[in-house]
């Protein structure tokens, strides 16, 4: 078999929009400070980044069009199940650390918690749902999260229904039919902003089904952008169009949420993706941009097992504002910090251990 032919290979040929990745990174630490200080203010309308979930959407449209950039022409002579191993390599060992990191924070969470009211039971097969991404909102302390350990697992659940929706569907169809699906899914998304009067939903049992449009619609953009080639030239470079993307995140949290929400998902991100792949990346920011793209998924998934320490050190402490400011500034440093060690010494080895394995037997065959 010739070796220029293996999914790795194959993949090495393609470029990296530099920018897009800076702004995930961007997005991952938005989604960071937003998970603190829903905490502290109870009431989302005080809350100076109370729109940063919507960071998530941003990161479900960045996702069609990556994958739509690094498999549309690829997945054929790759084959499904080869898609579907890389595709696994690439998320799932952060899913289990993340699991795990969840557990740990569960069972010696040192500010509080209700350990008592659950069976080792229940938290065993809390456990092994979360490792194996299958929604179980059972635990109450966790808010009934589809995933009680590692509540942002919840996008990463529907990310690999997208995946799997790419692999067996969407890669099949032309332009015009993935045109008429993501008109449908922008219809679901009026519906659910009109219908809950925000685009909130998607981490809970409750809202669940809320997930689903909310991924159906921009996976489906960013794929139709990268197939239509709507890549808009620009100069805004990664700090202009960062600055951009932080004001969706910062926009004022109001009645008319059902509008400007889906506005914002809608319109608003898809300009963004267009605009950070046709923009210009200065020499100098590269480095900055490669780091916050490699960083971006390891901090998303490890994050918010310190947040719920936070959660209950804040509720039983009442820290004043200047302790407050320091312990979320320090603790987003410190967790930017542990995402990186954790890729280090975890993920980028581990990773390349399966690709390994999986790059020999290709090979025997």
């Amino acid at each position: 078999m010739n070796t220029n032919d293996t999914p790795t290979a194959i993949l090495q040929t393609k470029q990296h929009f530099e920018i897009l990745d800076g702004l995930r990174g961007i997005a991952a630490l938005a989604v960071v400070i937003f998970h603190f200080m829903e905490w502290v203010f109870t009431d989302p309308g005080e809350n100076f980044i109370g729109h940063g979930f919507l960071a998530v959407d941003f990161f479900f449209c960045l996702s069609g069009f990556v994958i739509g950039y690094a498999y549309d022409d690829r997945i054929v002579k790759m084959g499904l199940r080869n898609f579907f191993i890389s595709r696994i390599i690439r998320l799932h060992p952060l899913v289990i650390a993340g699991s795990i990191l969840g557990l740990l924070a569960f069972l010696f969470d040192p500010f509080g918690g209700h350990l008592e009211l659950y069976s080792a039971g229940k938290i065993m097969l809390t456990f092994l749902c979360s490792i194996f991404l299958i929604p179980f909102p059972v635990i109450e302390d966790r808010g009934f999260n589809l995933f009680s350990f590692n509540a942002p697992a919840w996008s990463l659940f529907w990310e690999y229904i997208a995946n799997i929706v790419y692999a067996f569907v969407l890669y099949r169809i032309g332009r015009s039919y993935l045109l008429i699906l993501t008109i449908l899914s922008a219809a679901a998304i009026c519906y659910v902003g009109y219908n809950s009067g925000n685009l909130l939903g998607g981490w809970s049992g409750p809202t669940f089904l809320d997930g689903c449009a909310r991924i159906s619609y921009s996976f489906l953009a960013g794929l139709l952008i990268y197939r239509s080639n709507w890549i808009i030239k620009n100069k805004l470079g990664f700090g202009g169009l960062s600055l951009l993307l932080l004001l969706a995140f910062v926009m004022p949290f109001s009645d008319w949420n059902w509008i400007s929400e889906p506005l914002v998902i809608l319109f608003y991100f898809p300009l963004l993706v267009a605009l950070g792949a046709g923009s210009v990346l200065k020499p100098g920011l590269k480095k900055i941009c490669v780091f916050s793209g490699q960083i971006s998924y390891p901090l998303y998934m490890t994050h918010y097992a310190v947040l719920w320490m936070f959660g209950n050190y804040y509720t039983t402490h009442k820290p004043d504002t200047m302790s407050l400011t320091f312990i979320v500034v320090t603790a987003a440093i410190l967790l930017v910090g542990f995402a990186y060690l954790v890729m280090k010494f975890y993920d980028i080895p581990f990773r390349k251990y399966l690709s390994d394995k999986r790059s020999k037997k290709t090979l025997q065959k």
